[in-house]
């Protein structure tokens, strides 16, 4: 079950130029919750993304985490509150290894534990005991994703799904409160997306079987497929042309005419993938 409110945004809003990409746009995250944000192409779910991770700032609007503004921080200062994204293209970084990419998500932890630039350069005490520590949970996450038999692969031989996977494993690495992931089921087989909903109801009910991740982690994804996302989702908020149309359980946004008639002329329809998910 959902707890308090995580992420509170309130009547965010972005332009570029005359366009109004998101408009005064309220919604919350609670602790622990799966929460899907869809709409038709263009309605602003990927640019709520951006400002929420910090890739862009509000033209207006608050966005506060645990209390706290975060609305128009740099990306990783927004990162070192507790809020990991994944995108919707795979980003390995070519020349490190599986592991070493784990660990890029690791860089909070230094801060967390006390240990800044000046003790990993120097190698202090703390940094080498952070480091231990962060190099442990990237194994046990490498296992949790299904990737420990690929430790010697390089990553650019990485399937489509196992870069999905890789970069869950660094989004988690970084000991997230709350992640984003941008359309997960993408490219995806039906195999994998069965796996990956299965994962994504671990993450967020606190089941993870690696030290320090005990917690439930809230979850916010954007989904275009509704048989991955229905049955996944506790609740579900969806834009049309920037704004906020509906807000409420799988059932009730399934039967919802503003819903239906905002996703009319979609190649797939929501009314077919509601019926697809049974919802």
């Amino acid at each position: 079950m959902s707890g308090a409110v995580l992420l509170e945004a309130r009547a965010l809003t972005k332009r570029f130029g005359g366009l109004v990409a998101v408009d005064s746009l309220d919604f919350d995250v609670r602790a622990g919750e799966i929460l899907g944000l869809i709409g038709p192409n263009g309605a602003g779910k990927t640019t709520t993304f951006n400002l929420i991770a910090g890739a862009m700032a509000p033209t207006s609007g608050t966005l506060t985490f645990e209390g706290k503004p975060i609305h128009g921080l740099k990306p990783h200062v927004v990162a070192a509150h507790g809020v990991m994204r994944t995108f919707q293209h795979n980003m390995p970084f070519a020349g490190m290894s599986l592991l070493e990419n784990v660990l890029v998500g690791a860089h909070a932890n230094f801060a967390a534990f006390g240990a800044g630039l000046g003790g990993i350069v120097l190698g202090s005490a703390k940094a080498r005991a952070t480091e231990a520590i962060s190099r442990q949970q990237a194994l046990d996450l490498v296992e949790f994703v299904g990737l420990g038999h690929l430790l010697a692969t390089p990553v650019t031989a990485l399937s489509f799904g196992q870069g999905r996977l890789l970069e869950i494993a660094r989004a988690l690495c970084g000991g997230p409160k709350l992640m984003l992931f941008d359309e997960p089921a993408a490219g995806l087989t039906p195999a994998e997306a069965l796996r990956l909903a299965d994962m994504i109801r671990q993450i967020a009910r606190g089941e993870i079987p690696v030290a320090g991740f005990d917690t439930g982690i809230a979850v916010l994804l954007i989904e275009h497929d509704m048989r991955f996302l229905l049955p996944l989702a506790e609740r579900v908020v969806v834009l049309n042309f920037g704004r906020k149309i509906a807000d409420g359980t799988p059932d009730e946004i399934s039967g919802n005419p503003a819903v239906v008639e905002a996703y009319l002329g979609e190649t797939t329809s929501f009314a077919a993938g509601a019926e697809a998910a049974g919802a």
